[in-house]
Order: structure tokens, then C-alpha cells, then sequence
């Protein structure tokens, strides 16, 4: 059933809200995948704090120019098309499409925006190879963390060898 052009009007409104809060875009073709692994799809988005939008492809494009998010020809725009949008990690995005496009070989990466830059199919695929944004902060710590341990460790050790001498003195006596 064609949209009114009131429901296209509310559906470009809802698009605009969430390509200007977005950290990043994945657009994926996803012509042949079954309902089923697309509702997987969806399911694993929500974990993720990422959406996962299927919306016309003039709307798509209208959107984009609006935003200056410009580089993905009609060419581009072949089949069904989503959009897989992050809001908090600019990574995770491209970490969940190609985890699930390595099991679903129908599922298609075609380009995407990070930082207000295209990137296309074999840099998204790098990305998803990047560790996320807590797990690198969780290296930092723990790499600032390391010097001050081993210290402490020094320092215990000699406290510790202090109170083995005084107690193998007492039970000498």
C-alpha cells in the first residue's frame, strides 16, 4: 500500500532526528535474507544500542543530502536497503554488520559514514576488527595500572621479608 504524503513527511522527520544524533551509518543491502535472520538482526541491534532502519530509498537519499552525508550513488542503492545506525560506540555498527554478514552471505555491506566521512566496504570491515571503545579503555587502565602493582608488589615483598626474619627469630627462642 503507497505511504500518504503525511506518513512520508512523519517517516523523513523520524530519519532526520536520527541521522543527526547518529556517531555512525552502515547501509547494508539485505535482499534475499529471510524474515527470520532479520529479525535476528534487529534483535542483536537493540542489544547494541544501535537501530537497525528500513526506509525508502528517496527518503534515505533525501536525508543524507540534507545532512551533507553525500557519496553513495544510485548505483550504490540497489535492493533493500537499511540502515544500521549507532548512537554511542561509532565501531559497534560495523562490528555487528559484519559479524552477522560473515554467517549471512546475503546480507551485503555497502558503504557508511564515521566522524562525517564515507567509508566503504573493506574499511567498515576494519573497523569490526578494531576492539570497542570499553575494551580499549580497559587496556589503558590496565596498562597504567601495571608500573603502580609491580610497585606495590616491590614494596610487599620487603615488609614481608622483614616479618619472616622476625619470625623465624621467635621461634628460635
Amino acid at each position: 500500500m503507497a505511504k500518504t504524503k503525511a506518513q512520508k513527511l512523519e517517516i523523513l522527520k523520524g530519519l532526520k532526528e536520527k541521522f543527526s544524533e547518529m556517531k555512525s551509518v552502515i547501509f547494508v543491502n539485505f535482499s534475499g535474507l529471510p524474515v527470520k535472520e532479520i529479525n535476528n538482526l534487529r534483535n542483536s541491534c537493540k542489544e547494541k544500542n544501535v537501530n537497525y532502519i528500513v526506509a525508502k530509498k528517496t527518503l534515505l537519499k533525501k536525508v543524507l543530502a540534507e545532512k551533507g552525508l553525500v557519496g553513495i550513488g544510485d548505483n550504490d542503492f540497489k535492493g533493500e536497503v537499511a540502515a544500521v545506525i549507532g548512537f554511542e560506540d561509532e565501531v559497534a555498527p560495523a562490528k555487528l554488520v559484519s559479524d552477522f554478514a560473515k554467517d549471512h552471505e546475503k546480507l551485503e555491506i555497502i558503504a557508511g559514514w564515521l566522524d562525517g566521512l564515507l567509508v566503504d566496504k573493506s574499511r567498515i570491515q576494519a573497523l569490526a576488527k578494531l576492539p570497542s571503545k570499553s575494551e580499549l579503555l580497559a587496556k589503558a587502565v590496565g596498562s597504567i595500572a601495571a608500573p603502580l602493582s609491580g610497585l606495590v608488589n616491590v614494596l610487599q615483598g620487603n615488609i614481608r621479608g622483614l616479618v619472616y626474619t622476625f619470625k623465624a627469630m621467635s621461634e628460635k627462642k
